[in-house]
């Protein structure tokens, strides 16, 4: 029997890139899957495949910055699916800039996506959680949430709230057993970062930085440690932060 069998998931940006492993690995593990996304066409191929895989799965257009999308497409899901167990919290920007010259408009956006949006999931998919006697939300943080790195303010600061977000969270929902939990990537080798690995070694080596293992994560092993807070193995988890960065932020 499979980690999550019976279980129904939704992972936000979970068309492409790390979203999509981490629909994968819930999906190979017994998970029904919603995979709520702006990219319509990757959304439906995804969900396309998964069927294929004999999983149950479902797109849905959602942006995670909007009160009004979040409330329509947890309704939807609870509609499709019946109840909701797991929340990935994945979806995020990165926005490129110093405190100086991060523009007002740029560190708004960023906290939209990154802050906002894991408020509003949460906020919304409570309440369903509660009905269904517990559940998993999982929030895909950042090693940079944890320390800092230059030239890029806005996200340091959205990653450092999303960690604290979590811990907030937590300790207000462990009454109805449902358990919150962040998980801290380093650099990750995605169709976002290929070019950048491909093409810039030195700019690659800056972002793995001091990291004991010494090259970038793959996609599957951060779906890893999702899947493993997503699951029954980790019930007793909650409020903290699974760090799985190579040893980045061990030196």
């Amino acid at each position: 029997m499979g980690r999550v069998t019976g279980k129904v998931a939704i992972v936000t940006g979970g068309a492409l890139g790390m979203g999509r492993a981490h629909a994968d690995a819930l999906a190979k593990e017994g998970a029904s899957i919603a995979i709520a996304d702006l990219n319509a066409e990757a959304g439906a191929a995804t969900v396309k495949e998964l069927e294929q895989r004999g999983t149950k799965a479902h797109f849905i257009a959602l942006d995670v910055s909007s009160e009004d999308s979040w409330s329509k497409a947890v309704d939807v899901v609870s509609s499709q699916f019946g109840k909701i167990d797991i929340l990935v919290n994945n979806a995020g920007i990165y926005l490129s800039g110093t405190t100086e010259s991060t523009s007002l408009e740029v560190w708004e956006k960023t906290f939209a996506v990154n802050v906002r949006g894991v408020f509003l999931g949460s906020k919304f998919v409570i309440p369903h959680m509660r009905r269904a006697g517990g559940g998993s939300i999982i929030n895909v943080c950042s090693n940079w949430g944890l320390v800092a790195f230059p030239d890029a303010a806005a996200y340091v600061a959205s990653k450092g709230a999303v960690r604290l977000l979590t811990k907030a969270t937590a300790s207000e929902v462990a009454k109805d057993n449902i358990r919150v939990n962040s998980v801290h990537p380093s650099l990750t080798a995605t169709a976002m970062t290929a070019d950048i690995i491909a093409n810039d070694p030195d700019m690659t080596r800056k972002l793995v930085g001091p990291s004991l293992l010494g090259r970038p994560a793959r996609a599957e092993e951060i779906a890893n440690a999702v899947l493993f807070l997503a699951s029954d193995e980790a019930s007793f988890m909650t409020g903290s932060e699974m760090v799985v960065d190579g040893g980045y932020t061990a030196v």
